[in-house]
């Protein structure tokens, strides 16, 4: 995503800055327990939230640390510190309940983004030249992976661990198809496996999608490479003349989504203001400059703005993050990331 700072205005003398710090070096995660439940107000009269808001003068969301509001799309870290230790808490929008899946409710989830496989067209005018994700593993792909070093990368590593929870079966249909017998592995399942032969396979590590994207799509590019990127970097091929489109109909998958929650900080001394960037975050108006270059709402209303090349199908192509697994998320990061550490070398 862009790391600099976006201005929104709200309907009312209020600024949202968002800016995305590190999340590296937190502390443990906190035991499993219930969270604290969502706030719906009785009434749910917008205008009345207006006027109280623009009292509070201004509103100030953060992306990854809260202020008053903050954008998060380290889930993990949300509900197993954050949310039970009473640094957040979460606001249903009352006019809008309807419209959010009930699932997305707690934390509330704002919208989801993407990371997918993608090649360069120009290189590969045929179609992307790797048709399964195994394909990445085999020595002819050595070192011709582009992706950001999942040690200091949340959503990565998350999505290893979604993997190591509920992708076991995927992975493993898609070893069947591209070998033609069964997975035997030594490690704890197939997304270990995956996992560890990934990194034994000395992918190019990078701190940046941006250098992922001029890697693998840049006009001047000669050798053929994958790129494991943010969906954001297709605006490149507009802006810079990249020549990129993501890995179509590749098995078991052609990426992850990975969720990006709103959550209202419990001490803010403007909790209306924070409302209502809460509320206009979950309408097409709002939340237009987060998915402008691809993403998706979590308003069932607001239809997709932009559709990546090669990506036709966001729901069907994609390795998806099961909320319900977030707190293993955080839980289980650091055996995750000693395994990837070890096998890297």
């Amino acid at each position: 995503m862009r790391r600099t700072g976006k201005i929104i205005s709200v309907a009312l003398p209020a600024t949202a800055v968002a800016c995305a710090p590190s999340t590296a070096g937190r502390p443990a995660a906190a035991p499993a327990t219930a969270l604290p439940s969502a706030s719906l107000d009785a009434n749910s009269d917008l205008q009345a939230l207006i006027a109280a808001a623009e009292k509070e003068g201004s509103v100030l969301v953060y992306d990854n640390v809260t202020i008053d509001a903050a954008m998060y799309e380290d889930g993990g870290v949300l509900v197993g510190q954050l949310m039970p230790r009473g640094v957040t808490r979460t606001w249903v929008p009352a006019d809008l309940t309807e419209q959010i899946p009930a699932e997305n409710h707690n934390p509330l989830l704002a919208l989801s983004k993407a990371t997918i496989f993608a090649c360069n067209t120009e290189l590969s005018p045929g179609g992307c030249p790797v048709k399964n994700v195994w394909d990445l593993t085999e020595p002819a792909w050595a070192g011709k992976l582009v992706m950001q070093d999942p040690l200091g990368k949340p959503t990565v590593l998350s999505f290893f661990t979604q993997l190591d929870a509920h992708g076991n079966a995927g992975l493993e249909q898609a070893y069947r198809a591209r070998y033609g017998k069964a997975l035997k592995t030594e490690d704890k399942n197939a997304a270990h496996e995956w996992i560890k032969r990934i990194s034994l396979n000395k992918p190019v590590l990078t701190g940046s999608d941006e250098d992922i994207s001029a890697a693998v799509g840049a006009p001047d590019a000669t050798d053929r490479k994958i790129a494991f990127m943010s969906i954001s970097k297709f605006r490149n091929n507009e802006d810079k003349g990249y020549h990129q489109a993501a890995c179509e109909g590749m098995t078991p998958f052609a990426g992850f989504s990975y969720p990006k929650y709103v959550a209202i900080a419990a001490k803010s001394k403007h909790p209306n203001a924070a409302k209502l960037y809460v509320h206009f975050i979950m309408t097409e108006e709002g939340v237009k400059h987060e998915i402008g270059e691809g993403g998706v709402s979590a308003n069932s209303t607001v239809k997709p703005l932009v559709t990546p090349p090669g990506l036709p199908d966001w729901q069907g192509r994609l390795f998806h993050t099961d909320p319900k697994g977030l707190l293993g998320d955080l839980q289980n990061r650091q055996a995750l990331s000693d395994f990837w550490r070890v096998n890297r070398g």
